[in-house]
């Protein structure tokens, strides 16, 4: 592609050499650049692109687009055409959806964000499509999968060039939909600007990501930035339930399409009966029996209703295709043991997830005793800690507080943080054990019988980072591995 075509929605300031050259890739990572290709120096949240111009030069880069005047102050850029823009970040999201010929104008993009509830809802709406005969793909923080190819994942909503990349190649199979978790930090970060979304969705908005964002208030407007871009051809489907439901469409060009379990809207559920195995859920007046559990998961599923629904399913298809489902992986997973042990493998690492699902468990069973083990991310928002400690003492009959992805702050310290929230009360019944796997073998082992012993805050993944080391650690391999060992 010529790179006149582009450059020309990215905010350029100023070019210098030719702009009618043919680019032969692009790339914001000066590692990945190709002979003949185009790179864009990004200033990023750790480091520099700009540093790293020489490095794309040297690779055979034809091309660089910059953002910081003085950047190529003692380069030798002899043949190469230089492109400086307003703001680089913006410019790789639109120029990457130019270079792939700009592919989210030919499926139907469905973004969901919030805090909670993200990969479940886009899994679920792709397993749902995918039941539908449709050919979907997927950007989650668990899997992409372009089809029913799968491909591994970093982060919840992936750096741009990717993302359009992968929407490409799901236009080139066919496939009609695209199912998005959609970040905070995606939308400041501009990841998904240049995407033409059809669907947008809200969750709920609870404590998370304050080490990045700073303020709530920050949080949120980053939250609701996603829906202020949507187009008049858009629709945005949101929860009213949560307060901020209603502020993340004050500004949008789109349809709204509202749902809710406790007032009035446009869609309305109600949990009728729930157990371990699955609830009765009356949506729209229909019956309906799902294999998933939870009050969160009806909200979930209300949604995923909702949106079936704005795209042109019935209501019947929906509600058939929403009784074959099962959850994402690693969320309320729950493998069974000797004595009638259960234990649930979710991803919870918020306060408001926890308490989302140790209430399920609570009411599911509340006759038997429930045990909360849990982390807290190192390097991440420390002061949501206490705040999950204090959600686990006055959920759970015993706490034990363990490791999770400690990174390059010390375990002890993070345990520590944890520790404040916990009154007199809570410490006396909280353990505290640095080696997650010991916590898990040492809750097991200790539980009695008929217990509910909850693994929080890994869910899907099946390593910890130590330090800089990514180790493996799988939870259900510990658990099944526990299991048979009382089995003996």
């Amino acid at each position: 592609m010529r790179l006149e075509n582009i450059i020309q929605d990215s905010g350029v300031l100023e070019i210098k050499g030719t702009a009618a050259r043919e680019i032969a890739g692009i790339a914001d990572d000066s590692r990945k650049v190709v002979p003949g290709g185009l790179f864009i120096a990004v200033k990023g949240f750790a480091g520099d692109g700009h540093a790293f111009i020489p490095q794309a030069i040297a690779k055979g880069a034809k091309a660089i687009v910059y953002e910081t005047e003085g950047a190529l102050e003692g380069i030798d850029a002899e043949d190469i055409t230089l492109v400086r823009v307003e703001n680089s970040r913006r410019a790789v999201a639109m120029m990457a959806a130019a270079f792939y010929g700009h592919p989210s104008d030919k499926l139907t993009l469905v973004g969901i964000t919030g805090t909670n509830g993200k990969t479940t809802t886009v899994t679920l709406l792709y397993k749902l499509f995918m039941g539908l005969g449709y050919n979907c793909g997927l950007l989650s923080t668990i899997a992409n999968y372009v089809g029913d190819r799968r491909t591994e994942t970093t982060n919840t909503t992936s750096d741009p060039i990717t993302i359009n990349r992968l929407l490409a190649e799901m236009v080139d199979a066919g496939c009609a939909y695209c199912f998005m978790e959609v970040s905070s930090i995606g939308v400041e970060q501009e990841r998904v600007s240049g995407l033409h979304f059809k669907v947008a969705i809200f969750s709920n908005l609870t404590h998370d990501h304050l080490d990045y964002h700073k303020t709530f208030a920050e949080y949120l407007r980053c939250k609701k930035l996603f829906f202020d871009r949507l187009g008049s051809d858009a629709c945005a489907i949101i929860n009213i339930d949560d307060k901020n439901g209603r502020v993340m469409v004050q500004n949008t060009a789109a349809r709204v399409i509202t749902y809710s379990l406790r007032s009035l809207a446009d869609h309305t559920a109600r949990v009728m009966e729930e157990s371990f195995e699955g609830m009765m859920l009356r949506i729209d007046g229909r019956e309906t029996w799902t294999r998933l559990i939870g009050r969160h998961n009806a909200y979930n599923l209300l949604a995923i209703y909702s949106t079936a629904l704005a795209v042109g399913a019935t209501p019947e298809e929906a509600l058939v295709a929403i009784s074959g489902l099962t959850s994402a992986e690693g969320r309320l997973e729950t493998l069974r043991g000797p004595r009638e042990i259960s234990v649930v493998i979710d991803y919870a690492h918020t306060p408001d997830a926890l308490e989302n699902v140790l209430s399920t468990l609570r009411d599911i069973a509340p006759e038997r005793t429930l045990i909360c083990l849990f982390g807290c991310g190192g390097d991440r928002d420390k002061t949501k800690r206490p705040e999950m400690a204090a959600v686990a003492e006055k959920m759970a009959d015993k706490i034990i507080v363990t490791s999770d992805n400690s990174r390059t702050e010390r375990t002890a310290d993070i345990m520590d943080d944890i520790r404040t929230g916990l009154s007199p009360k809570g410490l006396a019944k909280s353990l505290f054990i640095e080696d997650r796997k010991e916590a898990i073998r040492t809750a097991i082992l200790t539980a009695p019988e008929r217990a509910t012993i909850l693994l929080a805050g890994k869910g899907h993944e099946t390593y910890q980072i130590i330090g800089t080391e990514k180790r493996h650690f799988d939870e259900k391999e510990i658990v099944t591995e526990t299991f048979n060992q009382i089995s003996l």
